[in-house]
């Protein structure tokens, strides 16, 4: 059996089927309904929710409780929760639980981000890898859906214990973990130590999801064959570009490489993306966050750059859509 045909048995974790290996990371601020459906259409296997603050949910908050919004096209999809407090974690789970359609509930334990951690969630949790189990733990008893932790290497090049938060987890009922192969510390500098991922991958029986640097299917590929891994998770080199999913996906069920999409289908996406979003979260909200977004989406397209800068000023939906038109136009005169 070649290395790409390993790699084509369906993952499963716990009775959530995935349909390739190649899962949407759960980017705060990013990952929200409209970039999980574009994602999912364009070929990710799964897709992250950005993380959802358990307190937050607790006590009702009327923007975190719209992060729980899922739609039918993007399943199947993980939920991921930050705390720290077991109670409250188990509160927010069974919340999750009870009142989305969420296939697996994912505990955030990488977060490197001052304004987590220094509360004791995210990266820090996973400083102390026996009250790590101890949520998990209670999370598990409480929901009938499978539980999943994500972890970086450790807290920093001194601190390295991803292989002993993840046998503690597993233990504790965990039926996933995805291992970002960089310290908390190093934030996102630096090259991931895909190493840790196959130590990790080495001492648990759970399936283990490699995350750090996948930018491309030849790198996906390696990191699947460096490390065991059983699915690669793409975060960064998915702004702009969701088609990663797709040519990452295409790549290790058939060893051949697909074209990347023309500058029509890049702004043909970006504009649907604008729609979703104005959609989602109303015009005003949904023209700001997709400034950010337009950015990315145009990033090397001949003639944007001078255009750039107006994406930014753009209050109106039908005022960015002419922006990107007009990039769209600029591009093919310049060709």
């Amino acid at each position: 059996m070649s290395a790409l045909e390993s790699l084509r048995k369906p993952l499963q974790i716990g009775n959530v089927t995935l349909d390739n290996p190649v899962i949407l990371a759960p980017m705060a601020g990013v990952c929200n309904p409209p970039f999980r459906n574009l994602a999912k259409r364009l070929g990710a296997g799964m897709v992250c929710a950005e993380m959802v603050s358990d307190k937050a949910l607790v006590h009702k908050n009327e923007r975190t409780q719209h992060m729980l919004t899922i739609v039918p096209d993007e399943h199947p999809v993980s939920l991921q929760l930050v705390g720290y407090d077991i109670e409250t974690m188990v509160m927010a789970a069974e919340m999750v639980g009870s009142a989305t359609n969420a296939d697996i509930i994912d505990i955030n334990m990488g977060c490197p981000v001052l304004k987590i951690y220094k509360n004791g969630s995210g990266a820090a949790l996973a400083r102390d890898p026996n009250y790590a189990a101890k949520i998990v733990e209670a999370v598990v008893k409480r929901v009938n859906k499978p539980v999943t932790v994500k972890f970086r290497k450790g807290w920093d090049d001194e601190h390295v214990n991803a292989v002993e938060v993840a046998k503690a987890v597993e233990a504790a009922g965990a039926r996933a973990v995805t291992v970002h192969g960089r310290t908390a510390r190093q934030l996102y500098s630096g090259r991931a130590d895909w190493s840790i991922i196959r130590e990790v991958k080495e001492a648990v029986s759970i399936p283990v999801v490699g995350n750090g640097d996948v930018d491309s299917p030849d790198v996906a590929l390696q990191m699947l064959q460096e490390t065991g891994c059983d699915a690669v998770m793409v975060g960064r080199a998915a702004l702009g570009y969701p088609w990663i999913f797709r040519e990452i996906a295409h790549f290790l069920e058939t060893g051949d490489k697909l074209a990347p999409p023309g500058v029509q289908e890049r702004i043909a996406v970006a504009i649907e993306h604008l729609h979703l979003l104005v959609e989602d979260k109303g015009e005003h909200t949904g023209v700001r966050e997709m400034r950010k977004h337009a950015g990315w989406y145009v990033k090397g397209i001949p003639g944007a750059t001078a255009l750039r800068d107006r994406v930014n000023l753009q209050e109106t939906m039908a005022g960015m859509e002419e922006t990107l038109l007009e990039i769209l136009d600029t591009s093919r005169v310049i060709a």
